[in-house]
């Protein structure tokens, strides 16, 4: 007698094919990672300047991020990291770091589990880089300074390298931050500029309600010649006078430059256009030697000139006479106004007309075997913008076989290629010759175009100055002033691939000896507590000065830009489960479909 079905095997059924369509369907369940609740939390501690400025509440915060990291579970608490410009492993140390970037330690807290949390002062330098899914995991703890008076001096700008006797003008930005003075009445100010203790200029100011202002201060020429030695010289301007103002670490910036005897590279414009511009702006740079440009816009190349500095008239005597002593003249412009002045004997020529030549779209070409093409041999010359004319070189002087053509151009990338940079060399006198005009669209672009046009330039300069200032240094601070709690960046610049250098550094009769590890784009940093260092390298021609400041963006007063907030779900985390990762749901599965067909075997059922 066969079996027949009994409410057992349907109900069997029904479980196998429940558990069936649950596994194919595959929904996912959140929930809250219990096991979580036991890590130990990560706690963020701000340890920029701010946090021990006017007003700063660093010991408030090292005591809350101590709490914090006592509540963690796991029985061995918490974990402290410190961030600032960087992430730093905890220590009770005053802060130090001269910037608050937030994000690169919520990115580095992400790969940890765990509740975090984060203890500042709210003034948060990068909060616009922030993710909102990491702050929103965060328990935020703001802890803001009172609100304070400050004023400061907030940048200095001038030429980096002048000569014995120049004029130079300063660029100061000076400005207020804060509540208002206790005297609204009283807002003057003195901006000095100090050398060495010994006050040489000063100016009066007055503040602005808030915000920054800029005035320029010229300092004279008479305590320059004679009185100082030729080097490196850091001075000091500082703002003077100031009503109510309760920070005075910001009052005061540093300002490093080199005095040189004489310049080493004169730069004639005749007429002054965009080209002559950028190219004595980078030829300072690249070539660290002074550089004096003379500018003149008559028609008549003997008269009209001036010093490009100050637009003061220049004589044509001393235009001659400052060619004559140069080691490096440039001649931009029009070869008929400068034709007129003698080429030095000994020094170099770098001759570069940008008027008359024929008009277009003049694409520079991979440069050919030269002197230069180890230097121009990391520039992707398909992606700069063409020049916008070339001239017809002057032809080659009588008995010089040794022209070499470095760059060529194409017309609209068609037809014959024309030279664009020639060198040649006679008599010991090294020349350089540049067809293309417009090649300062290169530097305005930025990015890899302005890198290859500095590239050029720096080639040419190291050619033509053959062993001069700046051309065997290994490696050259990338600015000669940081502000506290910043490193002092330092530039290779020798050839090869960047090497590890080994720097001594003299400041208020002690010395100190660090070695500059470069990475692979050819910087280095190095931290050091303020003062003003003269630094040198063994065996290189590494000389010069850097200053650290006592300033720091840190030291003005910020309104907080986060909020104080608990953070999601206890700082832990929501796990999500995918059914199919749960196994007994398998078994629930297998175990009705076997259970039934046992069950209906017995029974003889199909």
């Amino acid at each position: 007698m066969r079996g027949r079905v009994t409410a057992g095997l349907a109900l069997l059924r029904t479980t196998g094919l429940g558990a069936l369509v649950l596994l194919l369907w595959n929904p996912t369940t959140a929930r809250f990672a219990a096991g979580e609740r036991a890590t130990p939390p990560l706690v963020l501690l701000d340890a920029s300047l701010s946090m021990a400025g006017h007003g700063g509440r660093w010991r408030d915060a090292l005591d809350t991020a101590r709490a914090l990291a006592r509540r963690g579970g796991g029985g061995g608490g918490g974990v402290i990291w410190r961030f600032g410009s960087q992430v730093r492993a905890y220590d009770s140390l005053p802060p130090g770091d001269g910037a608050t970037r937030l994000a690169p330690a919520l990115a580095a807290a992400a790969g940890r589990e765990g509740p975090v949390a984060v203890v500042t002062d709210g003034a948060i330098s990068d909060v616009a880089d922030l993710p909102s899914d990491l702050l929103a995991r965060a328990h935020v703890i703001v802890l803001p300074r009172p609100a304070f008076f400050d004023a400061f001096v907030a940048s200095v700008e001038g030429p980096k390298r002048v000569v014995a006797g120049d004029t130079i003008r300063l660029r100061v930005s000076y400005g207020t931050a804060g509540s208002r003075v206790p005297d609204p009445g009283s807002r003057s100010a003195t901006l000095a500029v100090e050398l060495a203790g010994r006050r040489i200029a000063s100016r009066g100011v007055v503040l602005p309600d808030g915000g920054i202002l800029s005035t320029e201060i010229t300092l004279p020429p008479s305590p320059f010649p004679g009185s100082l030695p030729v080097g490196w010289q850091a001075l000091e301007v500082r703002l003077e006078g100031v009503a109510g103002d309760s920070e005075p670490r910001d009052d005061a910036r540093w300002f490093v430059l080199e005095v040189s005897p004489q310049p080493s590279v004169v730069l004639l414009a005749a007429p002054p256009d965009w080209d002559s511009r950028f190219l004595a702006r980078t030829l300072s740079d690249v070539a660290r030697v002074p550089v004096r440009t003379l500018v003149q816009s008559g028609a008549d190349g003997s008269t009209g000139w001036r010093d490009a500095a100050g637009l003061t008239p220049v004589s044509a005597a001393d235009v001659a006479r400052a060619v004559a002593g140069a080691r490096l003249v440039v001649r931009v412009g029009d070869p008929a106004l400068l034709d007129r002045f003698a080429s030095p004997v000994k020094g170099a020529v770098l001759t570069w007309p940008t008027q008359g030549g024929r008009d277009g779209d003049w694409y520079v070409q991979a440069p050919e075997p030269s002197p230069l093409a180890g230097a121009l041999a990391g520039v992707a010359w398909d992606s700069l913008p063409p020049a916008a004319a070339v001239s017809d070189l002057a032809p080659v002087p009588p008995g010089d076989s040794s022209a070499v053509v470095v760059l060529t151009a194409r017309l609209a990338r068609r037809g014959a290629a024309r030279p664009v940079i020639v060198l040649s060399q006679a008599g010991g006198a090294r020349r350089a010759m540049v067809a293309a005009s417009g090649l300062f669209r290169w530097a305005f672009r930025g990015g890899a175009s302005a890198e290859a046009y500095r590239a050029v330039v720096a080639a040419l300069a190291d050619w033509l100055l053959t062993e001069g200032a700046g051309s065997r240094e290994r490696f050259v601070p990338v600015a000669y002033s940081a502000p506290n709690g910043m490193p002092i960046v330092w530039r290779w610049s020798g050839s090869g691939p960047p090497q590890d250098g080994v720097v001594t550094l003299a400041a208020g009769g002690t010395r100190r000896t660090d070695t500059l590890r470069f990475d692979a784009t050819g910087r280095a940093r190095l931290s050091l507590p303020p003062g003003v260092y003269a630094y040198g390298a063994a065996g290189g021609a590494e000389r010069g000065v850097v200053a650290v400041e006592t300033y720091s963006d840190e030291w003005r007063p910020a309104a907080p830009v986060v909020r104080a907030q608990a953070g999601g779900a206890g700082g832990g985390r929501v796990a999500s489960t995918a059914l199919r990762d749960r196994w007994w749901l398998f078994v629930v599965a297998i175990a009705a479909f076997a259970t039934e067909w046992a069950w209906r075997r017995r029974q003889g059922l199909p």
